[in-house]
Order: structure tokens, then sequence, then C-alpha cells
């Protein structure tokens, strides 16, 4: 069974940065998809960022410029840097894991892994 633990939280001020670290009890490197979703009160869980095995990553709009991700499959942990914060991205942010398995005749199965959340806050 593999566990994601989230780390790195926390309050600043607008203009300010953090950087959340995920750490993965099991290899990354089995991981086809690892990234990042957030959840801020009132609102559904939307995407922030996704970094694919093939090194590929996708970014949200509204952080696009300002967030970076990152994997190390040596350290089994993938990252977040968030940089000129706003009070709009205050919210719960989730780590997120998919494994995809080619079963049978060339079917695939899915399985996907969160962490349980670490709390961002900007204040103005």
């Amino acid at each position: 069974q593999v566990q994601l633990v989230e780390s790195g939280g926390g309050l600043v001020q607008a203009g300010g940065s953090l950087r959340l670290s995920c750490a993965a009890s099991g290899s990354i490197a089995s991981m086809n998809i690892m990234g990042w979703y957030r959840q801020a009160p009132g609102k559904q869980r939307e995407l922030v960022a996704t970094y694919s095995s093939a090194r590929h990553r996708v970014y949200a709009d509204s952080v696009k410029g300002r967030f970076a991700i990152s994997r190390d499959n040596g350290q089994n942990t993938v990252y977040l840097q968030m940089n000129s914060l706003i009070p709009e991205d205050t919210a719960v942010y989730y780590c997120y894991a998919k494994r995809s398995v080619v079963v049978g005749m060339g079917s695939i199965s899915n399985t996907e892994y969160w962490g349980q959340g670490t709390q961002v806050t900007v204040s103005s």
C-alpha cells in the first residue's frame, strides 16, 4: 500500500513563497502521474500541476509562471515550488499519484493515491 505525506504548508503574506513536499512510502518511479490538487472552502477540488513519468508538466492557468512541480525519484518525493503567492491560492493542497498497468489484451488498470493535505494560507 502506497502512502503519500505532504509537508511545507503554512501562513505567508501575498508575494511570498512556499515549497510543498510529498514523500511517498513506495517508489514514485512506478507512478505514471504525480501531482498536486487544491481545494478552497466552498469550492471543488481542482488540478494545480502534474508531472508524468515522461517528464511532461501540466499547470493550471491560474498558477502558470508562478508555480513549478518537480520529482526526485531517488528520494521518492515530489515538490511544488510556489512563488508570488496571492490570497486566491489559499486552500488545502493534496498530493496525488496514479499508477497505470497494462493487463489482459492491452487493457489498462489505474490505481490512484491521495495524501491527507496541507493547509496553505496567503494573507493580503
